[in-house]
């Protein structure tokens, strides 16, 4: 009993403690997904020194556009956001065009603030641009949500600050709400799974331990909760349950052998320690090896996840038999001795059905090249939600997501000359009649409204209009768009995301080559939109890299188990059934692969490789007792069938709970490891046995 409180006093203190002193709200930047030392940004950060810009709000008041009592409630929400604290300035119908109706018309203005669907008819709204100081955006933002909740007009936000206090609100809900549930599901799971109220309260404490030990030691040193460690506490939870199961199963099948409870826990940890080192391996090596990937929530996922790993196995053996001493052993599954009067295990029913898994893996697998791996930024979003709904609207109006490209003179000639701005202007046209793009700023329409605003402006030479544009009277507002030399000019376009259907890279590569065509260079290119296009590159390549690293692995450790090369061959086969299976069908159902839910491949794999690994040593242990080959395979499968099928209903069940989620991510993660899960099992119990034994039963 001291061992059982101790355990449930130190789980209890472990936890309060985390709560108290560790900060689990995700860090989600302006940027993303990559750390501003990551080679992908090091053009976007280029370019933001060239064309210094302050983030940005962008606000779609709907209503009738041309009426003076819209004029006047856009003019009142003007002048109460610019009062905001954080709020450098705003631009409206009401601040900086002459008049509301003159916007209409403006080649700046009209661009900037008039709404310009995507079908060419009249606009049913225009923008107010906030732009916010650096230093307190995620105050700013929830200020200026609380100001448009009050205002007469429907009004939609959008703008990179406003996506990133989103994901941020719905990743700490899903960390607070989804992994509480998820804890609680497993705690019922592993009551089901044992009928012991003791071996659920000590599988609860080691498992909050071992989360809460984990992110202490992240906290220590100053690995933040991010994009994808949001759901660590679920990972951490799940891989150090998964060894307390087999070890339980374990503990209880020599339950009836002669010896002290001290002595049969022992053996116990003796009998599954070597499955579940190797399968520690596989996992904490796989997630090792995200550290080498571009994308920043990936390296923080193999930072925490190679952690939990290590500190999952260290208290799954170290902790929980403590806990496991103070309890009477029960056998609740069939002794060893039992299987060996069945008949053959691997019957003709086993063969159809592991052919018919074989069969059903492969047809999934022709979904691989249906899968989205380049999302959509709205797709972060859940569909026919007043929020999505409000994103699509500004996203069919003039774009959602920015993308900055900087181009130059081939000869390295000024743009401020006629000729220059000549090819500025067929560039500016090109690119807003590419489908891809909403709203495009340059020093073209620039200049052509300051050519609209005065007949004696009009006569000044591009040279002297960009120059008076660029001077402190007018806030130097062409410094945004060309740089002080003037052999460099940048294009801000707003990106459509509802309506694509092309890969980013294939549309940036299109605006490259229109830049070309007007007889300039594209010099650089950056922004959110291109970022993500790159991010979807490096979340496939990061997959198929660490899937193929992964599988290499294991074939070495699969001979170190099995120590028989059929077998070794059925369980590397067995194990690339199952992110075949997985990856195809997130193809047919049409469920984007993005940041958050790829890592669901691996947490996939991990548990096949689980169950694969303890089920091939189960199977060596019963041939190094002298049993054949395929009564060996039925006593392993016999003595695990219980404990696979349990893990997975204890993973799908508390993963599952995440398809509840409102933030889409995190339901296509909780779906996609349900499904994972589901394959690895009955790969493990189907196709295994019949690879390894064969048809002919023989001795191998």
């Amino acid at each position: 009993m001291k061992a059982k409180l101790m355990l449930v006093t130190l789980a209890a203190l472990a936890v309060v403690a985390v709560l108290f002193g560790v900060d689990l709200a995700p860090k989600v930047e302006s940027d993303f997904f990559f750390s501003t030392d990551d080679p992908q940004m090091a053009t976007s950060a280029r370019i933001e020194e060239l064309f210094p810009a302050s983030p940005q709000l962008f606000l779609r008041a709907a209503g009738e556009v041309h009426s003076s009592d819209y004029a006047a409630s856009i003019a009142t929400l003007t002048e109460e956001l610019k009062k905001l604290p954080g709020v450098s300035a705003v631009f409206s119908l009401a601040s900086g065009p002459k008049t509301p109706e003159a916007t209409f018309g403006s080649p700046f203005w009209g661009r900037l603030l008039v709404a310009q669907p995507a079908d060419g008819t009249d606009p049913l709204a225009t923008s107010l641009v906030v732009s916010l100081l650096e230093a307190s955006v995620p105050e700013t933002v929830r200020a200026v949500e609380a100001r448009v909740e009050t205002s007469p007009l429907p009004v939609e936000l959008s703008g990179v600050p406003y996506v990133v206090e989103l994901v941020r609100r719905y990743l700490l809900r899903d960390l607070k709400i989804f992994s509480a549930v998820a804890i609680l599901l497993f705690a019922l799971m592993v009551g089901l799974l044992f009928r012991s109220a003791w071996i659920v309260v000590g599988t609860l404490a080691t498992c909050l331990v071992a989360c809460a030990l984990t992110l202490a030691i992240l906290a220590f040193f100053s690995v933040p909760i991010g994009v994808l460690t949001a759901n660590l506490v679920t990972i951490v939870f799940v891989l150090t349950l998964s060894h307390i199961v087999f070890l339980t199963s374990n503990w209880r099948l020599l339950a009836s052998q002669e010896g002290g409870e001290a002595e049969v826990v022992q053996r116990a940890m003796r009998a599954t320690f070597e499955a579940s080192y190797w399968s520690m391996a596989t996992t904490f090596l796989g997630f090792l090896s995200l550290l080498f990937a571009a994308a920043k929530p990936m390296r923080e996922l193999g930072i925490s996840g190679a952690l939990g790993a290590l500190v999952a196995i260290l208290l799954a053996y170290g902790l929980y038999p403590l806990f496991l001493r103070d309890l009477r052993p029960a056998s609740g599954v069939a002794r060893a001795g039992d299987v060996v009067s069945m008949a053959t295990p691997i019957a003709a029913g086993g063969h159809r059905l592991a052919i018919a898994v074989v069969a059903l893996c492969l047809l999934a697998g022709l979904g691989v090249g249906r899968l989205n791996t380049d999302p959509g930024l709205l797709s972060f979003f859940k569909p026919g939600s007043e929020l999505r709904k409000g994103l699509d609207a500004i996203d069919r109006d003039g774009g959602s997501s920015p993308l900055s490209i900087v181009v130059a003179d081939p000869g390295g000639g000024r743009l401020d000359t006629a000729e220059a701005m000549a090819k500025l202007d067929a560039l500016q046209a090109s690119f807003e009649a590419d489908p891809a793009s909403g709203v495009v700023l340059s020093a073209s329409p620039l200049v052509a409204e300051a050519r609209a605003s005065s007949p004696f402006v009009a006569l000044l030479p591009a040279r002297g209009l960009l120059d008076l544009l660029a001077s402190p009277a007018f806030e130097g507002v062409a410094l945004a768009f060309v740089t002080e030399d003037r052999t460099q000019a940048n294009f801000i376009l707003r990106m459509r995301e509802s309506q694509r259907y092309e890969r980013r890279e294939v549309v940036v590569e299109r605006l490259r080559a229109a830049v070309g065509e007007a007889g300039l260079e594209a010099r650089m290119v950056g922004g959110l939109y291109e970022l993500q296009g790159k991010l979807s590159g490096l979340v496939a390549g990061s997959l198929a890299t660490g899937l193929v690293g992964l599988l290499l692995l294991f074939v070495f450790i699969a001979a170190r188990v099995s120590r028989q090369l059929r077998t070794t061959v059925a369980m590397v086969a067995g194990l690339i059934l199952v992110p075949l299976f997985l990856l195809g069908a997130m193809g047919w159902l049409r469920l984007p692969l993005d940041i958050i839910s790829s890592p669901a491949a691996n947490i996939a794999i991990a548990l096949g490789v689980d169950s694969m690994i303890h089920l091939a040593t189960a199977v060596r242990r019963g041939r190094r007792a002298g049993l054949p080959l395929a009564l060996a395979w039925a006593q392993g499968r016999r003595q695990l069938v219980r404990p696979v099928l349990g893990a997975t209903l204890v993973v799908a069940s508390g993963f599952g709970i995440f398809a509840l989620s409102s933030f889409p991510p995190t339901q296509r993660f909780g779906i996609a490891v349900v499904l994972g899960t589901l394959a690895a099992a009955t790969v493990t119990l189907t196709v295994l046995p019949w690879g390894a034994v064969g048809g002919g039963g023989g001795e191998g």
